[in-house]
């Protein structure tokens, strides 16, 4: 797919009133990652940045679907492209270009991380999370889902990956590693806590090449301790739960869940670039 600039999207007239709203710093930098259209079928009618500007409305607000305010596009339009682009992998690679852009041209790092952090979170979920994708955790008595992250060192999202509540780190650990090797082979060292520590030390090693450093608590803690690289990973969650859709799971597929977990991201990285380049 050729990267859409600004002339190739629609003009839009709506007043930018949200603060979810993006600027037109933040429009430049996304458009040319944003689909303006395929030229086939019905023409576009909707201008592509009221559809990323609702999408990040309900990321932020949480509010339902059909409860778009109505200076936005009808609510089951916004879904749809949502739905599309988290399937087609347009949400992944706007996500990937904006990160890259933030490691080179805020952080003056690589546009490839060869160092990663893991961790995760435990949200309730809403009665729209089905039986069959949420779990109970019984050490944080939450009843719902899971969210599974890896981070690079400046705390920007890697990968994401959505159980259960009730499954354990150790077990999420290796689908979200060999997601992480997969895409990003330039990855050797990644920090964990304690949670991850045992079989999955070795597991890492021997089949993935990558050495797994356990950060423990320190002795004798019992109230918060700010810990050697453990922080970034942390930080990344109080950056994500910025977005009330984020802070509960209301999404009826793991997948949705993180979508949502992009935007928050995206937002986040769309204002950083704004911000740098202004300066």
């Amino acid at each position: 797919m050729t990267p859409a600039t600004l002339i190739d999207h629609l003009p839009t007239a709506r007043p930018r009133h949200y603060p979810s709203d993006t600027s037109d710093a933040e429009w430049a930098i996304l458009a040319p990652h944003v689909p303006a259209g395929t030229g086939r079928g019905r023409p576009i009618v909707y201008p592509r940045r009221d559809i990323v500007d609702a999408i990040r409305y309900l990321d932020r607000t949480s509010c339902q679907w059909d409860a778009l305010p109505a200076d936005f596009p009808h609510h089951k339009l916004v879904y749809h492209y949502f739905k599309t682009w988290t399937a087609d992998g347009t949400l992944t690679r706007i996500h990937n270009h904006l990160r890259e852009q933030v490691r080179q041209q805020v952080e003056a790092r690589d546009a490839q991380p060869t160092a990663a952090l893991v961790d995760s979170q435990s949200l309730r979920g809403a009665e729209t999370v089905g039986r069959c994708s949420r779990g109970y955790d019984a050490g944080k008595k939450v009843n719902g889902r899971k969210r599974h992250i890896a981070v690079d060192t400046c705390g920007l999202l890697l990968a994401v990956l959505v159980t259960g509540a009730g499954v354990q780190d150790r077990d999420a650990a290796k689908p979200l590693l060999w997601a992480l090797h997969a895409c990003f082979p330039g990855v050797r060292l990644v920090w964990a806590d304690s949670g991850y520590a045992g079989q999955l030390v070795g597991w890492a090693s021997n089949q993935l090449t990558l050495t797994l450093k356990i950060v423990a608590k320190l002795a004798g803690q019992s109230t918060f301790v700010v810990l050697h690289r453990r922080w970034a990973v942390e930080r990344t969650f109080s950056w994500i739960n910025r977005c009330r859709r984020t802070v509960r799971d209301y999404e009826r597929l793991p997948e949705h869940h993180a979508a949502m977990v992009q935007w928050a991201m995206i937002i986040v990285m769309t204002r950083r670039l704004a911000r740098h380049q202004h300066t």
